[in-house]
């Protein structure tokens, strides 16, 4: 219902109107073809030549009617699909992309494993599968209340002797058609079951072994020098080996299912006529009763048995909507965080960095960052330092904004822009420059100014490159990405600029370059970095320590300049 109420509801209703519209047309149009199949096989039986080509024009109308119905209707269907594709495509993405949400759902332990299937796949079986179904249902019900009035005026009584009376059931047709359905909904049920879960589990383990064959294409170079390549077959072979175990699960369901199907819609092409042929042979009906009765016996069954002819496709829909509905559970909890948590972020006039009271915890609840208070001033470089794992990046996560475990209060400076700098930056497929200028359209900045910050940042090689589309962060090595990294801050000219060893991968002197390059173009900027290095001491002000406390957490002090 939230794409039938949202901002396309006006198309998506019409489009919906018209597709049931063009349902009731085709059911009407077999409501009249019944009709026909009456008078048709009594003109063969009486031998009557005008009335013959008369059904035989008929029947080219309603034919071409019928054609033109079912070709504009399945025009329509696709029409509503990809709509309802788009709008609900750009709601899960606009949710999961937002402040973080797919950040905070993966440092959780996403329990929506491959969010990427989901948005790309799952939504689109979604629409697909649902329209489909609906429309079935709706053209079932359809039928079945058009041609059981026709099957009850058409079967009469029928008197069935029972300990020396009898009993007479009116439509008798109609209720042999029920019981009939009913059977075999129940034992179709009974059989299929099973599919329900192995479609979700065939859907979940595909994603899972496509994931991991990307890894191996993104991690080609680590994979190589280490010699993983068979590790790596292993990995996938188990992966697939799971894959298959459970599609030849799905084979045996599937094959007991239509087995039953087959054999269930095969005795019902002939069983209408079991029942009516005795009155045939009797001669109380004519041909074209027995082919009317039987076709509307068929229509009435046909749709009973809905359940039947769809029961694969529901537990397929039935798989994907559960998969979705984890997903969108998954991110409203990364919501959630975002909500409740404690760690809250001010802004306030005359300071670089302020942290008071902080508590930074592990999803866990455990502790890891800790400090009363913790001023920078504007304009202040400070260097950041302590043992691996104590919690540096992850304090610069929270002053981001995208870390909500923990307490207290981050103040930056009012108005003031924030970048952070990873050690691995991401650098997107696409032209040289969107990688530059990332997250910002290159539209935004001249190329004069692009090829200024390559050249500023040692990568002048590139400068004639900007236009070409290719795999960056396969071509870039990861020292020449982090100088790409400190390009972009060039260009996006940050109050405040966080360097988790952003520049790690560089020697000592380029290193050195590059900070007195960020102090010379950067000069408003409040600079903050995470680094091992000896010789960064050199190159900031002054000097923060994470000191381990004995609850596994640490505290932030205040250190000397000099080497360790």
């Amino acid at each position: 219902m939230p794409y039938f109420r949202g901002e396309d509801r006006v198309a998506g209703w019409l489009i919906l109107g018209g597709v049931i519209g063009l349902e009731l047309a085709i059911v009407a149009l077999n409501v009249l073809f019944n009709q026909w199949n009456a008078r048709f096989y009594d003109a063969i039986q009486n031998k009557d030549w005008a009335s013959f080509q008369r059904e035989l024009l008929i029947f080219t109308v309603l034919a071409a009617a019928f054609i033109l119905g079912a070709v504009y209707q399945i025009y329509l269907q696709q029409w509503l699909r990809i709509r309802w594709r788009q709008w609900t495509t750009e709601k899960y993405l606009s949710r999961w992309l937002e402040h973080g949400v797919h950040y905070r759902m993966r440092v959780v332990g996403d329990p929506a494993d491959n969010p990427d299937q989901r948005i790309a796949e799952d939504l689109e079986l979604f629409a697909l599968r649902t329209i489909e179904i609906g429309i079935g249902l709706i053209g079932a019900v359809l039928t079945l209340v058009s041609f059981v009035v026709i099957l009850w005026s058409l079967s009469g009584a029928a008197a069935f002797p029972l300990f020396g009376s009898t009993i007479t059931i009116p439509g008798y047709l109609v209720w042999a058609a029920l019981f009939y359905a009913v059977l075999g909904t129940i034992a179709t049920h009974y059989i299929g079951r099973p599919l329900i879960a192995l479609n979700f589990n065939q859907q979940r383990f595909e994603a899972d072994f496509r994931y991991h064959l990307v890894r191996v294409r993104e991690n080609g170079e680590q994979i190589a020098l280490l010699d993983g390549e068979p590790a790596e077959r292993r990995r996938l072979g188990e992966r697939f080996s799971t894959l298959v175990g459970n599609f030849r699960r799905i084979m045996n369901a599937q094959k007991r299912l239509t087995g039953f199907s087959a054999t269930y819609t095969q005795a019902s092409i002939i069983f209408p006529f079991v029942v009516v042929s005795p009155a045939y042979f009797a001669g109380t009906i004519s041909l074209g009763i027995l082919t009317q009765t039987a076709s509307a016996f068929g229509q009435v069954q046909n749709s009973l048995s809905f359940f039947v002819r769809i029961y694969a496709t529901l537990a397929e829909w039935r798989a994907v909507v559960e998969r979705l509905t984890g997903f969108a559970q998954a991110v409203a909890e990364g919501e959630r965080l975002k909500r409740v948590s404690e760690l809250a972020h001010e802004e306030r006039d005359g300071i670089g960095l302020g942290l008071n009271g902080l508590d930074v915890r592990l999803p866990s609840g455990a502790p890891l960052v800790r400090t009363e208070k913790v001023s920078i001033a504007p304009l202040e470089s400070v260097l950041v330092t302590g043992a691996t794992g104590s919690g540096k990046s992850t304090l610069f996560r929270a002053i981001a904004g995208i870390w909500p475990f923990g307490a207290g209060k981050i103040a930056t400076g009012r108005g003031k822009k924030l970048m952070v700098l990873p050690q691995r930056p991401y650098v997107p497929f696409g032209t040289l420059a969107a990688a530059l200028t990332y997250p910002d359209a290159p539209e935004r900045f001249s190329r004069a100014a692009l090829s200024e910050a390559l050249d500023a940042v040692g990568l002048a090689k590139f400068k004639d490159r900007l236009d070409e589309d290719a795999s960056w962060p396969h071509i870039l090595s990861q020292g020449e990405q982090q100088r790409l990294s400190l390009a972009r801050a060039l260009l996006g000219k940050p109050d405040l600029l966080l360097l988790d060893e952003a520049t790690s991968a560089l020697d000592e002197d380029s290193e050195a370059a590059l900070y007195r390059l960020l102090a010379a173009r950067l000069p408003q900027a409040t600079v903050i970095s995470i680094g091992h290095r000896s010789t960064l001491f050199a190159l900031h002000q002054r000097r923060l320590d994470f000191k381990r406390l004995p609850d596994g957490g640490h505290r932030i002090e205040p250190a000397p300049l000099a080497a360790a």
